[in-house]
């Protein structure tokens, strides 16, 4: 996982992306849209079953949907 070398978060705080409920994601999510490793953050926590936190921009909600509809069309395909 080369890339978590060169990702922001790894310097910024980690309860940035990991905020108590009812805090706002969006801190978070600014760093990830200036980060060059979005794409695979957000394709290892897709990978990984990651449903805390914010990972490539995206919050637990977020990859949830994108989950669901890979999903779905591995069921149509």
């Amino acid at each position: 996982m080369a890339w978590q070398d060169d990702a922001l978060c790894a310097q910024t705080d980690p309860e940035v992306f990991f905020p108590e409920k009812g805090i706002s994601t969006a801190p978070a999510k600014g760093v990830c849209l200036a980060c060059s490793c979005r794409a695979a953050c957000l394709e290892f926590a897709l990978e990984h079953g990651e449903d805390h936190g914010v990972w490539g921009g995206l919050d637990a909600r977020q990859r949830q949907a994108i989950r669901r509809n890979r999903a779905a069309l591995r069921v149509a395909s």
